[in-house]
């Protein structure tokens, strides 16, 4: 089966649905969508995806799916990627809901303002600081304490670690220092490691 991935390569949402595809082996076409440009929101799209939002990824039976994290549990279904032991599973789930309540809505929105739209500083909520401050301690004290394996779940890396990798590796282009959190760092370069890398030209 060929995975069609609809995606904006600056989006560390979208970015995440290719890693777990290949990841896993499943071959993919990537379509580019250019969210600054209002690519999600024409017609042809909005049929594909009423909510106008990237990641989306169409199956070879035209049956369409969104939400990264979704796609990523569908996509790593039965892989190492999720892990066996049940509460493993569940901390994986609980750091996979936190990335996108809490980490995303930070980290990502605040270098989308700085990064993408050219913001000064002190056009951008100064919330979004606090919040994404906050959030990349949380990962710290986690990271860091007595008994953690290295990963968020479990022993091995899951689809938590490649989903909030997504917008940590890229924290310094919203402004946030990565130095500050040391444990993130490591774990950052840790998860790099796993990810296969498959260029897009190829695809």
């Amino acid at each position: 089966m060929t995975l069609t991935i609809y995606g904006d390569r600056i989006s560390g949402n979208c970015l995440k649905v290719k890693w777990v595809a290949d990841r896993v082996g499943m071959p993919w076409r990537w379509v580019d969508v250019d969210v600054l440009k209002g690519e999600t929101r024409t017609p042809d799209f909005l049929r594909l995806n009423p909510a106008g939002q990237v990641p989306l990824v169409v199956l070879e039976d035209g049956r369409t799916l969104a939400q990264s994290n979704a796609i990523m549990l569908y996509l790593a279904e039965g892989s190492d990627l999720i892990p066996a032991d049940a509460f493993d599973r569940a901390r994986m789930f609980e750091w996979m809901f936190w990335e996108q309540y809490t980490h995303e809505p930070a980290i990502a929105v605040r270098r989308f303002h700085k990064a993408y739209l050219n913001k000064p500083d002190d056009e951008i909520d100064p919330a979004l600081m606090v919040r994404g401050r906050a959030a990349l301690a949380r990962m710290q004290a986690a990271l860091s304490a007595p008994g953690c394996a290295g990963w968020l779940a479990g022993d091995r890396a899951s689809l938590a670690d490649l989903a909030l990798v997504a917008y940590t590796r890229v924290a310094h282009e919203g402004g946030f220092d990565l130095a500050e959190y040391p444990a993130v760092q490591a774990w950052v370069a840790r998860v790099e490691a796993t990810l296969p890398v498959r260029d897009f030209d190829r695809s």
